[in-house]
Formats: structure tokens, sequence, C-alpha cells
């Protein structure tokens, strides 16, 4: 039978103290074109999966210091993604253990003497499952990543901001460290659409997107389009200085792309008002009370001319206030 290509690229790590054992499997693995690695031990096995990771596992069952079974449970641990297939190869027949066989995490088994057909057809299905569960999953994360990514300008949806924003809410009130929320908002985005062009204004908005992307760095910050020419950003972890430091950079950024705007009243370029706010979260604060405070900071900073920063402070409620 003629290897695929796909079969051709596949690793297979035997893991077998019987040096003729393993001889026999890898000439006959490697006539049907897969590529071999061998263990002589249990523990070898573990150090050879961790360097070469294998598309899948043949694993002698008795083996002496660390058996199979043993082994299969370590490499289980190894293998965060649970993708790579154990086919543990066994003298023993009974049920306790076939049983202990797959409580451990083989997939599937073979006896000795070795039924080379079944073996052939066994690799080769394990293998295909695997590749498979793998396309799948990665399918999958990528129809995640696509319901919370707004289309547009490729950064989080409202949908994400408000999950990301209770999230962090309530982590932070755990923990009592600050949580800080801009919002933004593009100065004349109307007129600017109305003179240029609804395609242009896309455009505007992708590239103001991806400046903000650019100031936002840390791997727990968010970036999101918030409504149609609005952005948030949810920066947990950040005090009123760090957040005054993003706002700033933020409406730096938008000047400098210098996008012309020959009706804007502020400025012969696009430019952008932020509003923002920091808090702890309290066991008696209200997470829509600091998105208003943050939208109230906005409206300040348009209200004073736009192309600015504001700040509203949140102050912390009275003990005797109802």
């Amino acid at each position: 039978m003629k290897a695929t290509a796909q079969e051709s690229q596949s690793l297979v790590l035997i893991v077998d103290d019987e040096p003729f054992i393993r001889l026999i499997l890898r000439h006959f693995l490697e006539r049907e074109g897969y590529q071999i690695a061998e263990a002589q031990n249990g523990m070898e096995g573990l150090t050879v999966f961790k360097q070469l990771h294998p598309d899948i596992v043949l694993l002698d069952a008795i083996m002496p210091d660390l058996d199979g079974f043993e082994c299969c449970t370590q490499l289980q641990l190894l293998d965060y993604n649970k993708h790579t297939p154990v086919l543990m190869i066994t003298g023993l027949e009974d049920q306790e253990s076939v049983d202990r066989a797959f409580a451990v995490g083989a997939i599937d088994y073979v006896t000795k003497p070795i039924h080379w057909p079944v073996l052939r057809q066994r690799v080769k299905r394990l293998i295909e499952q695997s590749q498979l569960r793998q396309k799948l999953e990665a399918v999958n994360m990528e129809l995640q990543r696509l319901v919370t990514i707004d289309g547009l300008t490729q950064v989080a949806n409202r949908r994400r901001f408000e999950e990301y924003l209770n999230q962090e809410w309530q982590r932070l009130k755990r923990e009592q460290h600050p949580l800080s929320l801009i919002l933004c908002d593009v100065d004349f985005f109307k007129l600017y659409n109305d003179t240029y062009g609804h395609r242009i204004g896309d455009r505007c908005l992708q590239e103001i997107a991806q400046a903000i992307k650019d100031i936002i760095k840390r791997p727990g910050d968010l970036v999101a389009r918030y409504g149609g020419e609005e952005f948030a950003v949810i920066l947990p972890n950040t005090d009123t200085e760090g957040a005054t430091y993003v706002a700033d950079k933020i409406c730096h950024a938008v000047r400098t792309l210098a996008i012309p705007h020959q009706n804007s009243q502020v400025s012969p370029h696009v430019t952008i008002s932020v509003g923002f706010t920091t808090e702890i979260p309290q066991a008696d604060s209200d997470l829509e009370e600091m998105i208003a405070a943050a939208d109230r900071a906005l409206y300040k900073a348009k209200a004073a001319g736009r192309d600015r920063f504001v700040q509203n402070i949140l102050l912390p409620k009275s003990k005797n206030s109802c």
C-alpha cells in the first residue's frame, strides 16, 4: 500500500524495552511511509515526546521501572491539547488490563504477537482522526474569534467589550486593583462621511483602530469598537496616571495620522475626543455607573472643544448615602 503525502510526514514514536520489537516495528512502519523515533523505556519516551511532539505513540504496556500505563498517564499531562493518540501494545488481553489501558488515556490497543494488517489500519486511522480533530479545533477557534471581532476594524466588537469588561470588573473587585475605562469618539465623523463618502469613512475608522491597537500593548488590555465611530479601551490593573498616559497617546496618535478633514471645526485633520475614568471596584459599586462616568468625561471633552481627553473621577460612595 502506497503511503499518502500526509502519512509520509507523520512521526511515530515507538516506546518499547525490547530492541527486536522496536526493530520490526520500525521496519514495518517505515515501509508504510512513516518517520520513526524510538525510546527504550518509559522515561526516555517522555523525553523524546517533549522534544519531537510525535503524531502517535506506540507504547509497550510492560516495561521495567516506568511501565506503559504510568508512562501513558504522564504523556497525558505533557500533551496539553490532547491530540496525540497513544496505541498500547500489550501481551495482556485480560479485561482488567484493557480497561486500565483506556483509563490512563490510551486510544486503542493491539496485542502481541502483532497482527500487522490490524496495526497498519489502526495507526492510519488514529493519525487521521487526530489530524481531523486538530483541524476542527482550529476552525472552532477561528469561528470564536470571528464572533468577537468587529468585521470592519478588526478590533473587538461590542459583545466582546461587554463580556470582557464584566469579567475584569468581577476579577478586580476580588483583587481590589484598579480598572480604567477609556471611551473615544471621532470628531465630526458625520461631516467626514458626508464630505468624503462612506468607503473613505470606513478606511478612516480602520486607520484609527489600528493606531489605537498600536498603543495598547499589554495582553490583558482590550481595544473594542463601541459604536459607529466610537472606540473603547479596557485597561485592567491601570491607575489614573496610566490611563492618562494612554488617553494622551491616543489623541496624539490620531493627530499624527494626519487624515484630511476639510470640514472639521477644530482641525484640518481628523481628531478624536477621549473620556476616561478609573475605579477600584467595590462590593457596592456599579459597573454601569463606571461606563456612564467615562461617557460623561467624553461629553465634557467634546463640550470643551474636542481633540482632547478628560477624566471623570468617580468619588467613593458615602457610607450614609441611600
